[in-house]
């Protein structure tokens, strides 16, 4: 039986893109056929929220649509025919409408354009007569935002038969609307949608869309080719010389062989992550509601360019970040809106040296050249971030006399636990993070070999850190000492974060008993099916379900909340701890990967999700772990990649 509330989603390369559901109803404001960004990949816009599809034969009418509406209403129901989906290469739905008659549907976004392509077309013999109508529903607002009936909406269109376009409102872009079909204006507003997902999130949760009028195909005589474009810098174009169904074709031949150069469907699924950012690359941090954010773009990075064979894209990446270095950190976020970065985060410059030391490795073992000027500019980045840091910086980053880094200050979440519900951050963690200082000390090694003079900081980090971490009490690292800057003064909650000092990143702060007790300590209390929970269950704290309005969700964020990229370091330190045998990996691997690779199918299609619960839920005769939050993230799906790419897991 097919699960139709799963989600798939089709990327553009430039921040915008086309999501849904398989059912074909929206779940959720981001839900869109045509979702474009202005500035790429930032100034987003919902323009075509979706359409309804009927199919005329003889005297039946029936929906291949499917539509939610409040209050809790289905209709129509045209799920209910929905015979097969498929979202290899792109979406393909089949609906079966009789024993004679089944109607195929397929949809994809050629990538570098403002657009969406979609084909409907007849897959068996029927009846002689068949009439397809597509109606669009339209919006024209920021994809944050939800749409409402008013005056100023502007139905009328312009342009001839073929291509259509539509201007909503004067502040947005436009959509073109390339088609072989007939049109008939017939402006209509479809109130109340309803969208289940953000009602479960305590968020606003009904929308009114416009539609202008219905398209109309005799699907006997030909395919019906439907070809949405925002009017944007990247908006695409019909030749005077060529119909939409050729220009259907062509769009379909050109990214058919694109999508076959990648290896696999997870190389093609890390790829709608790499989006366009002012004639450099940059990485998406999630969809549908995530933009670039600098801590996710350099755990990520490993995975989604190096696991994939993509230098050239991450040099463009690391390059691109490096010119907004600023009192030696990089943004943690550009927003959406196009202020000013936010310089918050004490972590994502240490990540980002880890990235450029990783990038180089990866050019000398390839045999790449780097070129001059690029190693250069990565070089004086790494070297004014280690000297900020050393020296200090923003929100009281600075190293201290025991050579390990000290941040933080009340009010500010600076580590990757960042949530924030009003005036309260729920894990400040001020004073000295555990994982922090194992980014810091792997830091300080890279600026070792760049210049010499960072060797004596890095081994009297790498002393104290040892004396200084270790619980004996617990058998494991603390998460923060000398917390609120109060020397002497820990936090003994066990969470995940000292996995990355135990051999979850390149060098290992630990003895090996001592690692091989925190692994154990970590896969015993916090390991799930779906990764680390973020709270030892039973701390006080605990939270269960990252479920509920804002509050509560960002109460339970890291929690006990699981998060599926510390897969990554979590089986690295695994693995170091064990051995690394044909024996041990084979063990990982059905063990802690598996599940991953199963998930894939089951929230984000062919994806991994941003969250899931610390505890499984019952349905029925069984407990199942819920994933949450955003149904495809970059880390997530990135670490994943990069253990599948290490030579253990490549042998049969």
């Amino acid at each position: 039986m097919l699960n139709t509330d799963r989600e798939w989603l089709e990327t553009d390369g430039l921040g915008g893109f086309a999501s849904g559901t398989v059912s074909g109803r929206r779940s959720r404001r981001y839900h869109a056929l045509l979702l474009a960004a202005s500035r790429p990949p930032t100034g987003r816009y919902v323009l075509v929220n979706g359409c309804e599809v009927y199919v005329t034969t003889g005297q039946d009418r029936v929906a291949l649509s499917s539509q939610h509406y409040a209050p809790n209403v289905i209709h129509p129901h045209g799920d209910r025919l929905l015979h097969s989906f498929t979202s290899e290469p792109w979406p393909v739905w089949r609906f079966q409408l009789s024993e004679t008659l089944t109607i195929a549907q397929e949809l994809f976004v050629p990538h570098r354009s403002a657009a969406v392509a979609m084909r409907w077309w007849i897959e068996s013999p029927g009846p002689e007569l068949v009439t397809l109508s597509v109606r669009p529903l339209l919006s024209g607002r920021d994809y944050h935002a939800l749409h409402h009936e008013n005056g100023d909406f502007l139905f009328e269109c312009t342009g001839e038969a073929r291509k259509l376009t539509w201007t909503p409102y004067r502040h947005v872009p436009g959509i073109s609307i390339i088609s072989n079909g007939s049109y008939s204006a017939e402006p209509l507003w479809y109130r109340q949608f309803y969208y289940a997902r953000e009602a479960e999130r305590g968020l606003d949760c009904t929308e009114d869309l416009a539609s202008p009028g219905a398209f109309h195909f005799d699907l006997r005589a030909s395919q019906a080719v439907w070809i949405l474009t925002a009017t944007t810098a990247q908006e695409l174009v019909c030749p005077e010389d060529q119909s939409p169904l050729e220009l259907f074709e062509q769009l379909r031949k050109q990214e058919s062989d694109r999508r076959k150069q990648f290896v696999s469907p997870l190389h093609r699924a890390a790829d709608q992550y790499l989006v366009t950012r002012e004639g450099g690359q940059t990485i998406i941090a999630g969809y549908p509601w995530f933009t670039d954010w600098g801590r996710d773009t350099f755990i990520a990075l490993p995975g989604l360019c190096f696991a994939t064979g993509r230098l050239k894209e991450a040099g463009q990446i690391l390059q691109a970040w490096a010119r907004s270095v600023s009192e030696g950190m990089v943004p943690n976020r550009f927003p959406d809106s196009g202020e000013a970065p936010e310089y918050n985060s004490v972590d994502a410059s240490l990540w980002y040296v880890l990235a450029v030391q990783n990038y180089l490795q990866h050019c000398e073992t390839q045999g790449k050249t780097v070129p001059a000027a690029a190693r250069t500019l990565l070089r004086q980045s790494v070297l004014e971030i280690l000297t900020a840091y050393a020296e200090g910086t923003r929100f009281g980053i600075a190293a201290d006399e025991d050579g390990l880094l000290r941040a933080g200050v009340p009010g500010l979440q600076l580590t990757w636990m960042d949530a924030k519900v009003g005036d309260w951050v729920v894990t400040p963690r001020i004073g000295k993070p555990v994982e922090v200082q194992a980014l810091w000390i792997n830091a300080l090694c890279f600026g070792a070999r760049l210049e010499t003079r960072w060797g004596d900081l890095y081994e009297l980090a790498r002393s104290q850190f040892t004396a200084k971490f270790w619980n004996p009490r617990k058998g494991c690292l603390y998460d923060v000492i000398d917390v609120d800057h109060c020397p002497g003064q820990v936090n003994e909650q066990v969470r995940p974060n000292q996995i990355l000092a135990a051999g979850g990143l390149p060098i290992c702060l630990l003895n090996e008993e001592h690692a091989a007790r925190v692994v154990a300590l970590v896969e015993d209390r916090l390991w799930t099916p779906l990764g680390l929970r973020t709270l030892e269950p039973g701390t006080s704290g605990y939270q269960p379900h990252c479920t509920g309005n804002q509050h509560s969700r960002d109460a339970a964020y890291h929690q006990g909340t699981v998060w599926p990229w510390l897969t990554g370091p979590f089986v690295k330190a695994w693995l170091r701890a064990h051995g690394e045998t044909p024996q041990t990996y084979q063990t990982a691997r059905q063990q802690f990967l598996q599940p991953l690779l199963d998930h894939l199918n089951d929230f984000g299609i062919g994806h991994v999700s941003e969250i899931a619960d610390g505890d499984a839920t019952s349905t029925g005769s069984e407990a199942k772990q819920i994933a949450r939050g955003c149904p495809f993230q970059a880390w997530s799906l990135a670490e994943l990649l990069r253990l599948l790419a290490l030579p253990g897991f490549q042998q049969k």
